[in-house]
């Protein structure tokens, strides 16, 4: 299995409620951010993508499991790792963790969307391409 793509994100007071400890719904943007970075170090940019092949990516499902919160000042790691590529949207499994541990797991399938209509499209070759992990040997 292909080592994730990892993203490291500091929580900021802005990011937190009342509290102190992060709001829901900022995890849902610590792991959009990280899978903007995965696609980047994949020589692949969103505004180029949307321009030239007339695609957009979309959250078509998530499945989040929050399981221990993260709070002001901490430094969290936000992984991404493709699970599998089919002909019109991949699925994904993101963790945001601190030191380890695990505080939110998602599983996040992105669909392809033509930009012009809104609607869905296969990935051209030149995406699935380098979305696709490498095959590995045993």
């Amino acid at each position: 299995m292909a080592e994730p793509f990892i993203w490291p994100v500091r929580v900021y007071w802005e990011d937190t409620d009342a509290g102190g400890v992060v709001y829901h719904a900022q995890y849902l943007a610590f792991m959009e951010r990280a899978r903007s970075e995965w696609l980047r170090a994949r020589g692949l940019h969103q505004d180029a993508i949307k321009r030239e092949a007339d695609l957009v990516f979309v959250v078509r499902a998530m499945d989040v499991d929050f399981r221990a919160p993260a709070r002001l000042d901490d430094q969290l790691s936000v992984s991404v790792r493709l699970l599998e590529c089919r002909g019109a949207s991949f699925v994904m499994v993101q963790r945001i963790e601190r030191d380890g541990a695990l505080l939110v797991e998602a599983k996040v399938k992105i669909a392809a969307l033509r930009a012009s209509s809104f609607r869905p499209c296969p990935l051209p070759d030149f995406l699935s391409s380098q979305l696709k992990p490498p095959l590995e040997t045993p």
